[in-house]
């Protein structure tokens, strides 16, 4: 495969045994290139600025300079890089902080390579992708959440198919993972995600996922007729 062609990761990690672990394995995919590694979030935004990835795989708890503030110093400087944060933390609200800096996506540690690999992918290709899990436990503090009504019943312009398309896009699918549900092709499906930020006023990947679980569109007792 051509190297224009290949994804270019940088990975920030400070457990040396950790970064090697994972570098092993992008390294074994052909479409994936480890083009730096950085120990700290200082190192990370001077690679950033020095080798320019496509991708940083980033951990939020570092020395000298933690992932989040990296994150958000990378993201201002290169909007255009994609972040996808690597954490043992679960709590939901690291996730929200993670989305309000700008990151593209939040996986948990404890994941599988392959899992690790996906991740990498759909944030490249897709723009986003959120670890299960931890999504899940979003979802369910805001269904259990006292008032949780709130939102509820905003998204009354929304058509059939774009709320089902929402719920997908809140499950953390791509475009293409949607259309295969649906029966869409891929180009349609961005569509619909189109024209449900415009219907809604939102302007982004991170709002529109944030709008869809603060509606409970992931109540799976939540009518969608």
């Amino acid at each position: 495969m051509d190297k224009s062609e290949t994804i270019k990761v940088l990975v920030a990690d400070d457990h040396a045994i950790v970064r090697e672990g994972i570098c092993l394995v992008l390294r074994g995919y052909d479409d994936i290139e480890v083009i730096g590694e950085a120990s700290d979030g200082a190192q990370a935004v001077e690679q950033v600025d020095k080798l320019k990835p496509d991708l940083v795989l980033m951990d939020i708890t570092m020395p000298v300079m933690g992932g989040l503030e990296a994150m958000q110093l990378i993201k201002q400087k290169h909007p255009e890089v994609h972040v996808l944060a690597l954490t043992v933390h679960e709590s939901p609200e690291y996730l929200r902080r993670v989305l309000s800096l700008g990151a593209a996506g939040y996986l948990l540690k404890g994941t599988t390579s392959s899992e690790l690999v996906s991740a990498v992918r759909a944030v490249h290709d897709q723009g986003m992708y959120l670890d299960p899990k931890v999504t899940r436990k979003l979802v369910d503090e805001f269904v259990h959440k006292e008032g949780s009504s709130e939102g509820k019943g905003t998204h009354v312009d929304l058509s059939k198919r774009e709320r089902e398309v929402l719920r997908y896009i809140a499950e953390g699918q791509t475009n293409q993972e949607i259309g295969r549900i649906l029966f869409l092709s891929p180009n349609t499906v961005q569509t619909y995600r189109s024209r449900i930020m415009e219907k809604l006023g939102l302007h982004g990947r991170a709002e529109l996922i944030k709008y869809a679980l603060r509606a409970g569109f992931l109540d799976k007792e939540q009518n969608l007729s």
